[in-house]
C-alpha cells in the first residue's frame, strides 16, 4: 500500500505546511468521506464548514483557508488546489489493468489485417479486412473495428465500442465504452417520393491524443472528413454530427452536441447540454455556456450563453433590465406620492 506523510506531500505539490508533518495517508478522498488514514481538499473558501467537519488527516487547501480552525487536521496551503489535487492521484491511483499481448479465444480477425507488436485484442472483438492496428493497443472485448480501418500506436479502445469502417485514429487515443465512430451522418433529401437516404461518402478522423467519454459518437462526413484534432477532450454521450471540425485542445462536456459541418477552432469549451448550430464557425478560446445554444458564428475568445446564446455582456444586460425597470418604476410611484402629498398640503 502506498505512504506518504504530509512533509513529502507539500514537497511534491510545492505548499506550505501547517500541523504535524510526519502526519501519513494512504489515499484520496473527497472531504466529506476521507477518513483519518486519507488526504482531501478543499479549493474554495465557502466550503469551510466541510473542512471543520471533514475526518481526513491531511487536506490541501487554498491561501484563503490558510488561517482556518482544522482542528487535529495537517493543512497544506496550494497556490492551485486542483492541481495539486490531480498530482496527488496520479500518486496514489491503482496500477492500471494489463493486457497481455496477442489475440484472445472469441475474437474474430481477418487474415488481411496487420496487426502491430504487443497489441492486445479481446475476447468476441472483431477485426475487419485490410484494418491496421499499431503496436501496443487494446482493442476491448466486444469491439468492431470496421475494413480499411486505421489505429494507431498505444489506443485504448475500451469494451463494446464500434468503429466503422475507413476510419483513422492517431496514437494514443482512448474511446470509453459504447463510443460509435463513424455512423452515417444524419443525410436526407425530401422528395415526392419520401425522404431518401443521402449516402455518406467520407471518413472520420480522430488526431493524436484525442480521449472520447462513454455513449459518445462521431457521425461519418458526407464527404471529405469529420476531423477531431489532436488533444481534444469529449465527455459522455457527446454528439458530433457529419462533417464537424473540433480544433486542437478543444472540450466537448456532456450530452452538448454539434450539428453538421460546424467548425471549432482551437480551444473552444463547450459546457454541459449546449448545442452548436450547422455551417457556424465559433473563434479559437469560445466558451459556450451549458444548455445555451450557438446559432450564429463568433469571434475568437468569445463568452456566449442562453438560448439562442449571445455575448456574456449582452445577457447580463438584457437580464438585468427587468429588475432595473422594477426599481426605477417604484421610484416614480415615491415621487409620485410625494408630489400628491405636496399638491394637498398646497391646496388646504
Amino acid at each position: 500500500m502506498k505512504q506518504m506523510t504530509a512533509r513529502e506531500i507539500a514537497d511534491m505539490v510545492k505548499g506550505t505546511l501547517s500541523g504535524n508533518p510526519d502526519r501519513a495517508v494512504t489515499g484520496v478522498n473527497s472531504i466529506k468521506e476521507a477518513s483519518a488514514e486519507q488526504l482531501s481538499f478543499v479549493g474554495n473558501d465557502h466550503y469551510v464548514a466541510q473542512l471543520t467537519a471533514s475526518k481526513a488527516g491531511v487536506v490541501l487547501v487554498g491561501k484563503g483557508l490558510a488561517e482556518a480552525d482544522a482542528g487535529d487536521k495537517t493543512l497544506i496551503v496550494c497556490e492551485n488546489v486542483d492541481a495539486a489535487v490531480a498530482e496527488m492521484l496520479a500518486v496514489f491511483a491503482p496500477a492500471p489493468a494489463v493486457y497481455a499481448p496477442g489475440i484472445q479465444p472469441g475474437a474474430v480477425v481477418d487474415p488481411s489485417a496487420r496487426i502491430g507488436e504487443g497489441v492486445h485484442i479481446g475476447s468476441n472483438a472483431v477485426i475487419g479486412r485490410d484494418v491496421v492496428i499499431g503496436g501496443g493497443t487494446v482493442i476491448g472485448a466486444g469491439c468492431y473495428v470496421g475494413e480499411k480501418t486505421a489505429i494507431g500506436n498505444k489506443c485504448t479502445i475500451y469494451p463494446n465500442v464500434t468503429i466503422m469502417h475507413r476510419c483513422k485514429l492517431g496514437n494514443n487515443v482512448i474511446l470509453h465504452p459504447g463510443v460509435v465512430i463513424g455512423g452515417d451522418g444524419f443525410g436526407y433529401q425530401f422528395t415526392d417520393k419520401g425522404i431518401v437516404k443521402v449516402p455518406q461518402t467520407g471518413i472520420v478522423q480522430i488526431d493524436d491524443n484525442v480521449e472520447i467519454g462513454a455513449n459518445s459518437t462521431v457521425d461519418r462526413a458526407r464527404f471529405g472528413r469529420t476531423w477531431i484534432k489532436h488533444d481534444v477532450k469529449i465527455d459522455n454521450m457527446v454528439m458530433v454530427a457529419h462533417n464537424v471540425i473540433v480544433g486542437e485542445y478543444s472540450v466537448l462536456i456532456a450530452q452538448c452536441g454539434i450539428a453538421g459541418s460546424a467548425e471549432l477552432e482551437q480551444g473552444v469549451i463547450l459546457a454541459a447540454q449546449s448545442g452548436v448550430n450547422g455551417h457556424i464557425t465559433l473563434g479559437a478560446g469560445t466558451k459556450l455556456a451549458a444548455t445555451s445554444a450557438a446559432s450564429k458564428s463568433c469571434p475568437p475568445q468569445s463568452v456566449l450563453l442562453g438560448l439562442p446564446a449571445e455575448p456574456q455582456r449582452d445577457f447580463l444586460y438584457r437580464h438585468a433590465l427587468p429588475k432595473k425597470f422594477e426599481r426605477l418604476s417604484n421610484k416614480v410611484k415615491d415621487l409620485e406620492a410625494k408630489i400628491a402629498g405636496l399638491k394637498a398640503e398646497l391646496n388646504k
